[in-house]
């Protein structure tokens, strides 16, 4: 019986966690450290009392080639830990929460969310809620069984498991929104449905249709397609746009891999920035309070829609954690949202005939989307006109080494604040003039006196470098992106690399 802590797990495999769960190269996520991670979840879970002999744990997955093994070992992890493994099926990340949440279980997803297919990771749920970055540390300690007749010498597991008969978690999920909305509340509308290879495709469509629109399936695909709600790809791009052009479309729709994260295109299949989403469904909750990280669109003050703004460092479980310490006022509605467009109720809400949304704190696709949807008489270039026209982009360098990391933002953060603005003036400063503020809530996030925003972080998920840009158009947005990307290529001497 070999015993280690999961913190040597993750440093022994390179599967360690990041800005959501634990993620890793599939090679790397063998069953016995897949199997590790859960059993340090239960561990942790039991000394907090969430975890007694026998009790279930709800799991689910996404559609990627690796998840149904992943699924297997942490099945196995459950009932050598004690527990009842309760199998929800593939299924969105937020329908698995709405369950668990409902049930007061534990739960875990084997989502690798928008990452390619080679990559998977584990988002892990409390009764209540997501594990956050204080229980992460405390699951990091936790030493677990490691049974090595368990595992051939591979990591695998020796003998098959075979995961229990899939629970309904699809329905209540679907309801939520028919009962907040009420039936008919898209009647007349025709809408896109791009399906590609998200989890949530099928029950995208099923809301959408019973909600009274017509629903249009776009793009379906058997082969797992990485589609990034933050970076969107430029075949995305002509997609929706060629859609649009031919179909009278009133919005396309979609989601990422494990479907908590939306994606909205207008009446000409031009996408929607996630964190401009955020703004318009913070709106049409009546948030007086919403948290969104540092990286979303400044439109969000600018609006002055919202008595309280509040900035966090990228990431669910930060936002989750402000959101918690915003809940001050009885009444008053708490929501988050991210650059991604994954947005978080914290509050409950008023639904149609009287109805009550409970709240569900992680990230959801279905409900913004509805949200911009089913305003009265407006359609959704009309919505997106009516706030502060501040663009954000998006882009990043692939294969972006932690040495690379460690050099940028060791020049960058090198000397006085004096010294690092006139590095940024002498870095950006032929694209974006003179650097006037630094943030370093979550990478180095620069400020111009021409208002424009240049903001780099290394990505918690895989080996990137992001980018975001923010200026008064999206064309503006877009070259300045690239700009500031060729001009950290060159510093690095990296001008061929992949981005």
């Amino acid at each position: 019986m070999a015993q280690i802590t999961v913190r040597d797990l993750m440093a022994e495999s390179g599967v360690a966690f990041g800005t959501s769960g634990a993620r890793g190269t599939v090679i790397a996520m063998t069953d016995r450290v897949c199997y590790g991670y859960t059993r340090g979840f239960l561990s942790y879970l039991a000394g907090l009392g969430e975890f007694p002999a026998g009790g279930r744990i709800a799991l689910a997955g996404d559609l990627r080639p690796s998840t149904p093994r992943i699924l297997a070992a942490c099945a196995r992890a459950v009932r050598d830990s004690g527990g009842v493994p309760v199998f929800c099926g593939y299924v969105p990340t937020p329908a698995l929460a709405l369950y668990s949440f409902a049930q007061g279980i534990p739960s875990l997803m084997v989502t690798g969310s928008h990452i390619p297919a080679d990559r998977n990771g584990i988002k892990f749920y409390r009764p209540h809620g997501e594990v956050l970055k204080e229980d992460e540390a405390g699951m990091s300690a936790q030493l677990v069984d490691l049974p090595s007749f368990t595992f051939t010498a591979e990591g695998m597991l020796a003998e098959a498991e075979v995961l229990p008969p899939v629970t309904d978690v699809e329905t209540a999920y679907v309801q939520r929104y028919i009962d907040h909305f009420g039936a008919g509340a898209l009647g007349g509308k025709r809408i896109g449905i791009y399906q590609h290879s998200a989890v949530g495709r099928d029950i995208l469509a099923r809301i959408v249709r019973e909600l009274g629109a017509e629903a249009v399936l776009l793009g379906r695909s058997e082969t797992f397609i990485p589609v990034d709600t933050e970076a969107i790809r430029d075949e995305d791009v002509i997609l929706a746009r060629d859609w649009a052009s031919q179909g009278a479309f009133d919005a396309i729709i979609s989601t990422d891999g494990d479907s908590d994260r939306p994606l909205l295109a207008d009446e000409t299949g031009i996408w929607m920035r996630g964190d401009v989403l955020g703004i318009l469904s913070a709106a049409r909750v009546g948030a007086a309070a919403v948290v969104t990280p540092v990286s979303s669109n400044t439109a969000l003050e600018l609006s002055g829609l919202f008595p309280r703004c509040r900035r966090t460092r990228i990431g669910s479980p930060y936002v989750i954690a402000a959101m918690s310490e915003e809940r001050t006022t009885p009444g008053e509605v708490v929501c988050g949202y991210e650059a991604n467009g994954g947005f978080l109720l914290g509050s409950d809400i008023p639904g149609a005939d009287g109805t009550t949304t409970t709240a569900l704190p992680t990230r959801d696709a279905v409900l913004p989307i509805l949200l911009v949807l089913t305003v009265p008489g407006s359609s959704v270039s009309a919505q997106l006109a009516s706030l502060p026209q501040r663009v954000t982009f998006s882009d990043r360098i692939k294969a972006f080494a932690p040495e690379l990391g460690e050099k940028l933002f060791g020049m960058l953060q090198a000397g006085s604040a004096e010294q690092q603005l006139a590095l940024q003036t002498d870095l950006f400063g032929a694209s974006a003039g003179e650097a006037s503020t630094i943030d370093a809530t979550d990478g180095i996030r620069t400020t111009f006196a021409s208002g424009e925003i240049i903001h780099l972080r290394r990505s918690g998920n895989a080996p990137e470098l992001r980018c975001y840009t923010e200026a008064d158009s999206e064309a503006r947005a877009v070259t300045l992106n690239r700009e500031a990307l060729t001009s950290v290529k060159a510093a690095l001497g990296l001008s061929h690399a992949e981005s």
